[in-house]
């Protein structure tokens, strides 16, 4: 073990977007538990080639004690890597929440049949439109919805629309801070009573967490939030109470 240069990642900043995992060159960089991380020390050379791909500037070069740069371990890595990408073919993004999946469904049976009318209360429901004093806002529980689940959980409408105000919006294609500014907002001028934020399990769409978070930094009252986790086929695999948020005015 020597002191060398080697990636740093801040977690705290890191939405797990992978936008570094596919521009790594080395291949030392892995998404786990919804964050960046080097998979390796050996694996990765320091010379940050993965810096400037991270739109949230979470990724810096630090000096620490680390195993030394190992290009023959790296190559068999890298190859070992590259057999798994091949495999997940990708959107032109490169992220690796776009790899394409289908998902097999036999016959109308095999479906979710919802058979209700629309929950769907008030318009709009995309982020960036809905006026922050909205009058379906007031008192309301509010989901902030990604832009996918709609359409992979074939009952949202019966399971969570019903009595709620909604918001939409996608936190990889769309301005983060723009989402942020407008959620607080919200939380400000709105007496919401609860948030519920509901996202897609691949990793740049946990952002929409880490947009609620920053929102609420400056919001005036104390709000429950409830975080959902959809699978890509369909499912509801994680639910989490997050601690009530107060933070000062």
């Amino acid at each position: 073990m020597a002191v060398r240069k080697i990636v740093k990642i801040d977690e705290e900043l890191c939405d797990g977007c992978g936008q570094c995992i596919v521009n790594c060159p080395e291949g030392a960089l892995a998404i786990v538990d919804g964050k960046a991380r080097v998979v390796k020390d050996s694996y990765c050379d320091g010379l940050g080639a993965c810096i400037g791909t991270c739109p949230l500037d979470a990724i810096t070069i630090e000096e620490r004690e680390a195993s030394a740069f190992d290009e023959a371990a790296m190559k068999q890595h890298l190859g070992e890597v590259e057999k798994q990408r091949a495999a997940l073919p990708t959107l032109e993004c490169g992220c690796p929440g776009s790899a394409v999946r289908q998902m097999e469904r036999t016959s109308p049976s095999d479906r979710v049949s919802t058979g209700g009318p629309s929950q769907l209360g008030h318009w709009p429901v995309q982020l960036t439109l809905v006026p922050p004093g909205a009058p379906f806002l007031q008192d309301a529980e509010l989901l902030l919805v990604a832009d996918c689940v709609p359409f992979a959980l074939a009952d949202f409408h019966e399971r969570f629309l019903h009595g709620r105000a909604v918001v939409v919006g996608c936190p990889k294609l769309d301005d983060p801070q723009s989402y942020v500014d407008k959620l607080a907002a919200i939380l400000e001028q709105s007496s919401i009573r609860s948030l519920t934020i509901i996202h897609m399990e691949v990793p740049c769409c946990t952002g929409l967490c880490r947009i609620a978070e920053t929102a609420m930094e400056t919001a005036p009252r104390a709000v429950p939030v409830k975080e959902i986790t959809v699978s890509v086929d369909g499912r509801v695999i994680a639910e989490k109470d997050w601690r009530t948020c107060t933070t000062s005015l």
